[in-house]
């Protein structure tokens, strides 16, 4: 497999293990690029039977991925323009996009540093384990600041993650989370000093790949059998439930248009995600 010709993806593929690593400036966003190459990626490397496991990075120290593209609100068949023909079409083109990687067949690890809100938090929960710089990883769900929910495959994925009253919290509360309170919570496997997260992660890829042929696959269906609510997981109620408040009316559209008037999508602004967004009142609806 020769894993090129991406534009916001770096593929590297040594040991049985794939490298993939984010690269779309400025803060990482989950765009119709990104999406594109995840997607196109995803179909290659499920067939390769050379790759045991996959470790999603950033190239960014300081955003692992802001968040899905805002323009997607503004003109929500540019999201639409990206669904997968051949998967389930009762799911949105995240939720797709997230599948695919969620049920690859290698082992997937996503490895922390920075931001990752919403959609890019809800890329990252895709994968099998999570491991995050500690003092340098922040995670959120502020899409009710937003007029939406986490509608990527968040609300699922949470759920079997950290339990109902947990993902209540961090859903409708959208604050940030440091590494160390996620780790708490089962958000993530383990906070680790970030000069030590890079071997660490490294180590365990690399154990993974050395098991035996199989191993890995068939722990991965067995565990995905024990999920105690039958299916695993059930999207098709999410997006059900996230049809009704996206596409977005216009009043949130109009918030998320001056949102981006104050650094939405820059570096600056996306620092400060969540207090930018509370200085922008709602428009409530009578």
């Amino acid at each position: 497999m020769s894993y090129s010709g991406y534009r916001s993806l770096l593929v590297r593929v040594e040991n049985r293990i794939a490298w993939v690593t984010l690269d779309n400036p400025p803060v990482n966003t989950l765009d119709a690029v990104l999406a594109g190459d995840l997607r196109a990626f995803a179909d290659e490397v499920a067939s390769d039977d050379g790759v045991a496991v996959i470790v999603l990075q950033s190239a960014n120290p300081e955003f692992f991925s802001a968040h899905a593209d805002f323009e997607w609100s503004f003109d929500p068949s540019t999201l639409m323009a990206l669904a997968d023909p051949d998967a389930d079409p009762a799911l949105n083109p995240l939720q797709q996009l997230n599948e695919r990687l969620r049920t690859l067949p290698q082992v997937t690890i996503a490895k922390l540093r920075g931001y990752a809100r919403a959609g890019g938090v809800e890329l990252a929960m895709a994968a099998d384990m999570r491991f995050a710089a500690a003092d340098r990883t922040w995670l959120a769900q502020p899409e009710s600041l937003m007029g939406i929910f986490p509608g990527g495959g968040g609300t699922q994925y949470l759920n079997r993650l950290v339990g109902r009253a947990r993902a209540l919290e961090i859903v409708l509360g959208a604050e940030l989370f440091d590494a160390f309170l996620a780790e708490r919570y089962g958000w993530i496997n383990r906070a680790i000093p970030d000069e030590h997260l890079d071997a660490f992660v490294d180590a365990l890829a690399r154990r993974i790949a050395g098991l035996p042929e199989g191993v890995a696959a068939a722990a991965k269906e067995a565990l995905d059998a024990a999920e105690a609510s039958g299916p695993v997981p059930d999207l098709t109620e999410e997006a059900a439930a996230h049809a009704k408040v996206y596409p977005s009316p216009d009043d949130i559209v109009h918030r998320l248009r001056v949102l981006m008037d104050h650094g939405g999508q820059t570096r600056e602004g996306e620092l400060r995600l969540e207090r930018l967004l509370e200085s922008i009142p709602w428009s409530h609806r009578s």
